[in-house]
Order: structure tokens, then C-alpha cells, then sequence
């Protein structure tokens, strides 16, 4: 049954039409997986089904009584107060009501009359059933809705939304890039959990791996227009390649004609007069089509910026404990990492990755231990927070720093030409930085981080916001670079192409060492284990619904008072980083001298190694006995 069309919608952002009578359908039970190149229109598509946008032309039907919510790729700003609060509010007025009944009864003084009249409401709108559905979805997701929304990790919060989604019983659920800033665990999660929902899935992802599991169509938008393929990633890819093989072969024959006809027209107007007018017309309407055709988006052209070559040993770590005081998040660790290792970090969100990067490149002092770095190396690191782009520069200039050629590849580029790699046209590579999307900031990351000659690449979530073709071409760069490759990712497939060796977060401190990528990591880890150990960051699995409680930890007065204190500590930390973060977007930053620079970048190491510290802490004293 179909439950909504698009029927022949143009919709456009100035400029070219940026889809262009498209046509879809949704039916119950579908899992649609929306791919397309960066700025093709997926995340405006799936406005126009949900509502939020109208089309310039054509039509979205929904069938009668059908429900739509999506997730959307950003947790919202004014999101806020209890977790409760923020899943009611997907039920609209009638979860306002329930918001203030829940707030009432748990007040710690009692308001007889505010809780009569909101009672009132609730009674005449039959809003104890909706209740009732929030109760059961927080259930569903193991969620505690006393929890403060504002406290929670990145990924839980996206969890709260999830079910904020979800609680308006949802026909057809809309999901832009969920997997985002969740940790392999919290996929694994989500992935098992839309595989038994019942309702109909449209999706976004640039995750291979999820999208593979996940879609029963793939629905791709290329040059405004939509075509849809079978749920079967690699039989979409034979087939749009040999589309695009067709399509260029019939734009040559088209093209060769169109030539053959400009000579004949050029012949004069006497021998245009002696022959078929028709014929003119047709090169009429020939010249009018080819000004129409719409090319395809070129592919990013990557070349990575060569240093020289390091010594032999990049850096060993002997016994080494990382740490915050008495907090530890790297225990007595021993690694030697060669030149030409390829290693990726595994582990859940606040289970000390970044901790040990800031140790393995002398950022951070172990607290016990000792680590030698090799000689000669030259560094650069992909920050998957962006802060190493100075927002008050266009792309031109944070790639260019004042330099009008940059050598990558061997090959001495204009710094503009090479913008135009990655994408970027010349009005684009000089628009302000705050005009780029997610997509375009992360190409204009690596742009820079390419130019800039290097023997140790240090990438920290580098996939987020990359389309597929990009991620592609990135791990071929990746696996042709002749020097050392420091991961931390959470997409699967790019860890299994990219990376030889994993090192993995095993809880207590404990770091463990693995031949291979994320599958190889699964192969040989123990049987018992069930995964990476879930610090705070990451997403506890939905707990089934008959199974028991588990019995509260009896924590020490002291650990009890520390438990209480650790939130608001978390904040605090999380507030300065902000702080400091934002210090660095200023322009008057880079003028300071180097000490106070230098000084301040420590400061935002510490302050790192302090949230790792209070995350693993928290997780500790919240994990059931």
C-alpha cells in the first residue's frame, strides 16, 4: 500500500532547479535508503515529504491518516529539561500536557491546583493512553526519563530523539545521517532496532556497512533527477556504472552530431537557403537540449602532500598510563607502531581514544610509563571538530595561509586549481567559511590537511558528512600513502579497507592490540566478549522488555557524593572547551606570540584529558554491581 507519492516536484534554492520532476513512492514496510553526492538535495527531499518545505511545482500526497516524523542531523539548540519532556514533545500539544503532569507530580512542592486543571486537559484529550506511549517507548529504548536532556552524550541524545520520533506511532520514519557521532556499539544498536520496526524507513547515510543491512531500495538523486534501484549495494553499483558508461557514449554520439551539424551551418547562408530548413530547425533544437544537459558532478581529485620519510620506529609506548590524578583511561600499555602502520582506535565515545592519540603524539604527559617518538616526523592531524579552520578566512585562505602554490602529489598546484579538487568552484573557494555545509567543510579539511607535507596522518572521525564517492576515493588515497595512518573511526566498512592493526578500548584501562580491521577485531576477540565495554558516551542496548531490573550499586557516602557532583563537573569542563574552542575562531587568536598560543593549546589538552578522566569516572560509579 502506498502511504505517500511525490508526484512530478520541481523545487529550487535559486538558481538551477535542484530536483527536478521527481516522482517517488513510499510503500508500508519499505526501508529506503536516499544517496546522492554532497548538495544533491537529500536532506531538502526529505523536508519536502515531512512538510517542512513546499515545492515549487507538483505535488506530495499522503494517504489519508498517515504519520510522518523525522530525525533530523542536528540535535536542536532549544532542546531542553528532562528526558521525558523531550520524547513528549513529539506528541505536540496533548505532550506539553503530559510534560507539565510529569513536572507537577515531581515537584518537591505539591501545586493541588496546576495539577487539577492539567489533569482537566489530559482527561477531555484522552492523553493517559498517550502517556501510557511514552512510558513504553522510553522502556523501549532504555531510557530514563528523570535523566536531564542537557547532560547527555552526543549519541544518547540522538536516542532521546530517536524516540521523540517515534512516540507519534510514525507510519513513515525519516532518518538524515543517523549514525553520526555514534560509537560502533550505539550502531550496532540502532541497526538491530530498525531491522525489527514494523514501520516504512526512508534514510540517509554515507555508512556502508548500515546502509547494506538496512535499505530494501536504494534511491539515488543525481543532477535533480531520482532513479531507483534493488536493496543491493554492489548490484547498484555495477548497474549506475554502466548507466554512466551508456550515458557518456550517447552524450559523445550526441555531441558528434551536433558538431557535423555547426559546420554544415557555417557552410553560409546560400547554402542554407538551397537546403531542408528542417534540418535547421532540428540544430536548433539541438543546441536548446545541449544547453540543457546537466553534467555530472566531478569526482574529488585527492593527492596527499609527501614529507619526507620517518625513521623506522614512530613511536613506542612502554607501560604507559594515561590519566587525569587518580582517574585512568589508559593502563599499562606497551606498543611499538612502525612506520607504514596503518592503525585505527576503537572503542565507545569517552573511553579515552583521544586520550591516548594526545599520548602517543606527546601532547599529553603519561602519568606513568614512557613514550619515545621516532625521528623526523612531520605531522598532521584531521580534527573531526573542525577547530583547526579559522572561521574569519574563506576556504581559499585556510588552505592557501598566504601562499599562492602548494605542492601535493610532486606536482606544484595553484592554490585556486586546487580548491577546484575538491570540489570547490572559484566562487565557492572565496565565499565566507560560515556558508559551507558540513559536507564541504569536512572536503575543505582534508583539502588542507593534504597540502601539508607529512609523514604521520592522525584522522579523527574524517568520514562524517562525506558522501560515498568521496569516501571511496579517500580510502584509495589512504592506502597508496607511503607513510604511518593513526584512525579513530566508527564506520566499520572504512576501518576493514583502510587500517592493518586495531587497537581497542577494552575498558579498566585496558587497550587491546589486533591483527586487521573491525571484522578481524570480531574474529578475534573472545567469545565472551561482547563488544567494546560502554563508557558514559556510548548507548546501553535496549534492555528486553521482561527482563528484571538490575539491583542498584551500593556506592560509599563519598563515591554517592562524587556520582552527585560528576554531571555538573561535565558541564563545567564541556562549557570551557567550548570556550576555549571559540577563543581559537577569533582572529585576534593567531596574533598573540607563540608561548601564549602554546599555552593555550595545552590548556585545551588538559582539559581533554579531564572529560576523559569525568566520562570514564562517571561510567564506573553508574555501572550496575
Amino acid at each position: 500500500m502506498s502511504l505517500l507519492s511525490l508526484l512530478d516536484v520541481d523545487f529550487s534554492i535559486g538558481g538551477p532547479l535542484l530536483l527536478e520532476h521527481v516522482s517517488l513512492t513510499v510503500e508500508a514496510g519499505e526501508r529506503i535508503a536516499l544517496i546522492g553526492r554532497n548538495g544533491a538535495g537529500k536532506s531538502t527531499l526529505m523536508r519536502l515529504v515531512a512538510g517542512e518545505l513546499k515545492p515549487d511545482d507538483g505535488e506530495v500526497r499522503v494517504a489519508g491518516g498517515v504519520r510522518i516524523a523525522r530525525l533530523e542531523q542536528e540535535v536542536p539548540a532549544g532542546a531542553s529539561g528532562s528526558v521525558f519532556d523531550v520524547v513528549a514533545e513529539g506528541l505536540g500539544e496533548l505532550g506539553t500536557w503530559l510534560a507539565d503532569f510529569h513536572r507537577i507530580s515531581h515537584a518537591a512542592e505539591f501545586d493541588a491546583e496546576a495539577m487539577t486543571a492539567v489533569q482537566a486537559r489530559l482527561d477531555a484529550a484522552g492523553g493517559w493512553d498517550a502517556d501510557r506511549r511514552v512510558a513504553e517507548t522510553l522502556e523501549r529504548l532504555g531510557l530514563d526519563g528523570e535523566a536531564v536532556f542537557a547532560r547527555l552524550s552526543g549519541g544518547m541524545k540522538r536516542r532521546v530523539l530517536l524516540a521523540r520520533a517515534l512516540v507519534s506511532a510514525p507510519d513513515v520514519l525519516l532518518l538524515d545521517e543517523p549514525t553520526n557521532h555514534l560509537d560502533i556499539e550505539a550502531i550496532d544498536w540502532l541497526e538491530g532496532f530498525l531491522k525489527g520496526w514494523q514501520g516504512s524507513l526512508v534514510f540517509i547515510t554515507h555508512d556502508r556497512r548500515f546502509l547494506r543491512a538496512l535499505a530494501t531500495r536504494i534511491v539515488e538523486i543525481d543532477r535533480g533527477r531520482l532513479t531507483s534501484w534493488p536493496g543491493d549495494w554492489a548490484n547498484y553499483q555495477r548497474r549506475r556504472e554502466e548507466r554512466l558508461n551508456a550515458e557518456a557514449q550517447e552524450n559523445a554520439r550526441f555531441d558528434k552530431l551536433l558538431a557535423q551539424e555547426e559546420v554544415w551551418i557555417r557552410q553560409g547562408i546560400k547554402a542554407r537557403r538551397t537546403r531542408d530548413e528542417g534540418r535547421v530547425r532540428r540544430l536548433e533544437a539541438m543546441r536548446v537540449e545541449r544547453r540543457a544537459r546537466r553534467e555530472q558532478t566531478g569526482n574529488v581529485r585527492m593527492d596527499l602532500a609527501q614529507g619526507e620519510a620517518s625513521g623506522k620506529k614512530v613511536v613506542e609506548a612502554k607501560e604507559v598510563t594515561l590519566g587525569f590524578g587518580e582517574r585512568i583511561l589508559v593502563r599499562d600499555f606497551t606498543a611499538k607502531i612502525m612506520r607504514g602502520d596503518r592503525i585505527g582506535l576503537i572503542g565507545p565515545n569517552g573511553s579515552g581514544k583521544t586520550t591516548l592519540l594526545k599520548g602517543l603524539l606527546g601532547d599529553l604527559a603519561p602519568l606513568a610509563g614512557e613514550i619515545v617518538q621516532g625521528s623526523n616526523l612531520q605531522i598532521a592531524y584531521f580534527d573531526q571538530y573542525r577547530a583547526t579552520l579559522r572561521e574569519d578566512w574563506n576556504a581559499l585562505d585556510n588552505v592557501s595561509e598566504g601562499r599562492e602554490f602548494v605542492e601535493v602529489g610532486g606536482r606544484r598546484k595553484h592554490v585556486l586549481g586546487y580548491l577546484q579538487d575538491f570540489l570547490f568552484t572559484p566562487e565557492r573557494a572565496r565565499a565566507p567559511i560560515t556558508r559551507l555545509s558540513g559536507g564541504e567543510r569536512n572536503r575543505l579539511l582534508l583539502a588542507k590537511l593534504f597540502a601539508q607535507p607529512s609523514n604521520l596522518l592522525v584522522m579523527d572521525e574524517p568520514t562524517n558528512d562525506l558522501d560515498v564517492e568521496t569516501l571511496e576515493l579517500l580510502e584509495e588515497l589512504l592506502g597508496e600513502y607511503p607513510g604511518t595512518l593513526l584512525l579513530v573511526s566508527h564506520d566499520r566498512d572504512f576501518l576493514d579497507n583502510v587500517v592493518t592493526s586495531t587497537l581497542v578500548m577494552e575498558g579498566g584501562g585496558r587497550v587491546g592490540e589486533y591483527v586487521g580491521g573491525y571484522s578481524d577485531w570480531l574474529r578475534q576477540r573472545p567469545a565472551a566478549d561482547p563488544g567494546p565495554p560502554a563508557a558514559t558516551r556510548a548507548e546501553p542496548a535496549a534492555p528486553p522488555a521482561a527482563a528484571p531490573a538490575p539491583a542498584a550499586r551500593k556506592l560509599s557516602y563519598k563515591d554517592a557524593r562524587e556520582l552527585e557532583a560528576l554531571p555538573a563537573r561535565i558541564e563545567a569542563l564541556e562549557a570551557r572547551m567550548a570556550e576555549l574552542t571559540a577563543q581559537m575562531n577569533e582572529p585576534a587568536f593567531y596574533q598573540r606570540d607563540g608561548a601564549a598560543i602554546a599555552a593555550h593549546s595545552a590548556e585545551v589538552a588538559a582539559l581533554q584529558a579531564d572529560l576523559d578522566a569525568a566520562y570514564a569516572r562517571w561510567e564506573a560509579l553508574e555501572r550496575p554491581a
